[in-house]
């Protein structure tokens, strides 16, 4: 069989010799991070490791930007939120053994939320793979094993010629729909053994594209042309597809309410006619849900948070589009398309009949006057004027990240995101930390806006060590810290079960200070004083912490 050349770009003179005479002195190292630009990355997070050397000491040769943190899952965190902001991967570079198993619980988040991050891990060298117990430094009897139940795919290297093909191929499907977190490992020899093969070019790993079958969308579009109550939950597929302007063009055409699930915050415009805001855990929003005769799920899996604890029973049609195939119909029968949520509402957009409702605003507008009544009669005036606060003070662009925090689960129903994509909190794998390392992967992806990370106290002490690497590389992030002595919500959830906590109080440093010992300026705020304080740290160059010690208290849930 011969293959036509002729359509291949013909190198040079110059580009030949450069070929054929590699620069002296690089290493299986320097193929990692040639891979790495040559498929567009520009920035790479993580935290050198004696195994991992070879690659961090290729670094100095390259033009990739080193983002380094203080701890593997803090900057397996920072890499989530640079993925999430720029939709583009996040490079994670990790060490054998402890390195990798501590960036874990940081790729379970990447994986429910579905962050593209590329996670880069040396390994032991080869002599020791395969499961022998050799006694090198960091050795695991199976290292993968660790990481294959979180991550999308295991990407193995044995050869320094299997570099590029290994990560390109982790890169593709990083960014195939579902995005999501990858692995790649390298043995300790391979990555410091000298090479002569050529420097890696620009690479080639286009993600697949999944489109909806032509025949579901006619499905689905009849349905929902021929419905009389419709109603649409979107999900955070529908902000990692960039499709809020296609659901909203839907939305109007069929003149359907819309409400957002807590990790599809911004996809819809929350002072809109036909927004139900976010309110999932409320009986009202539920209620209005199973009412609908027509329910257009679009990118969620209708998981615990998504059913108001699985107590929301659908009595009409579902249609559900999911780019994941395991979340299809895994908690409710429905008509089910395996497709981005933009390709599948473009089709949608265009074969659905538009249908007018003149009550849709109306019945909209009574269900969230119904939250409103039970909210207020709840006496917490302080938890809303302290979410406000935030609010007010955080400029509509600026990126937000939300630890497991009591101010953050308020914020997952009754904050205004503003924009797509703004707002981003761990409740996906529903691990504590998360906030201010991925305020610091964000901050790294565009430093010409502010980024807030709001923690409890509990929360903050797993990422205190960060402070460091804001301050070390300048970033333009204020963390809202409040400090209520303890595990807020657990102190919550126990005394509601048990009429008492066990270990949920903690002793706790003086933050202010702590902040000003890293050198970053922090100051002590009120509920009365939070909109200026954060407004002004929010304002000012490089990185600030403003503390609230205020003790809130979550509104009565109704799915008990």
């Amino acid at each position: 069989m011969s293959h036509d050349h002729d359509d291949r770009p013909q190198l040079t003179a110059a580009q030949a010799a450069a070929v054929l005479n590699p620069p002296a002195g690089r290493n299986g190292g320097d193929l990692v991070v040639e891979t790495l630009q040559g498929l567009g990355a520009t920035t790479v997070f993580g935290l050198p490791g004696q195994h991992a050397l070879g690659m961090f000491d290729a670094l100095r040769r390259s033009s990739l930007r080193y983002v380094g943190l203080r701890v593997e899952n803090n900057a397996g965190f920072a890499a989530d939120a640079y993925g999430r902001i720029t939709g583009e991967v996040a490079p994670l570079l990790l060490s054998t053994g402890p390195g990798a198993l501590t960036s874990l619980a940081a790729l379970q988040e990447a994986a429910a939320a579905s962050a593209p991050v590329l996670a880069i891990s040396s390994q032991i060298p080869t002599a020791g793979l395969g499961g022998g117990r050799h006694g090198y430094l960091h050795e695991l009897r199976d290292q993968q094993a660790s990481v294959r139940d979180i991550v999308k795919s295991v990407h193995t290297v044995r050869t320094a010629s299997q570099i590029p093909s290994a990560i390109a191929a982790a890169w593709e499907s990083a960014l195939t729909a579902p995005h999501g977190p990858v692995w790649v490992e390298i043995p300790q020899d391979v990555l410091l053994a000298g090479t002569t093969l050529p420097v890696v070019s620009a690479m080639d790993a286009t993600p697949r594209e999944l489109y909806p079958r032509p025949e579901l969308t006619i499905a689905a579009a009849h349905l929902l042309s021929g419905a009389e109550r419709p109603v649409i939950i979107a999900g955070g597929g529908v902000v990692r597809s960039d499709a809020s302007g296609k659901l909203r063009a839907l939305a109007e055409k069929i003149d359907a309410p819309v409400v957002t699930t807590f990790g599809g915050k911004g996809a819809f415009p929350w002072e809109h006619p036909l927004s139900l805001r976010s309110w999932l855990e409320d009986r009202h929003t539920t209620d209005f849900l199973e009412d609908a005769d027509v329910l257009l799920v679009v990118g969620s899996g209708l998981g615990e948070l998504s059913s108001n604890y699985h107590t929301f029973r659908p009595r009409g049609r579902v249609i559900q589009i999911e780019a994941d195939a395991g979340k299809l119909e895994s908690n409710h029968p429905a008509l089910g398309i395996h497709s981005d949520a933009r390709e599948a509402l473009a089709d949608l957009l265009e074969a659905v009949e538009r249908r007018e409702d003149a009550d849709a605003a109306e019945r909209v507008r009574t269900v969230l006057e119904k939250v409103r009544v039970r909210i207020e009669s709840q006496d917490l005036t302080l938890e809303q004027q302290v979410l406000a606060a935030v609010r007010e003070a955080l400029p509509d662009a600026a990126p937000s990240f939300w630890d497991m925090t009591i101010l953050a689960y308020w914020a997952w129903s009754a904050f205004d995101a503003r924009r797509p994509n703004t707002m981003h909190s761990a409740q996906g794998a529903g691990g504590l930390g998360y906030g201010f390392p991925a305020a610091i992967g964000a901050a790294a992806a565009d430093p010409t806006r502010p980024v807030l990370a709001v923690s409890g106290d509990g929360g903050a002490m797993y990422s205190i060590a960060e402070l460091a690497t804001a301050r070390q590389y300048d970033l333009p992030l204020t963390w809202l810290i409040v400090d209520d002595g303890g595990y807020g919500i657990l102190r919550e959830y126990m005394t509601g079960a048990f009429g008492e906590s066990t270990g949920t109080e903690l002793a706790r440093p003086d933050f202010v200070a702590l902040a000003e010992s890293f050198g970053v300026p922090a100051v002590r705020t009120s509920p009365e004083s939070l909109a200026a304080d954060l407004g002004k740290a929010l304002a000012a160059p490089g990185p600030s912490v403003v503390v609230l010690p205020a003790l809130l208290r979550m509104f009565e849930p109704t799915h008990l």
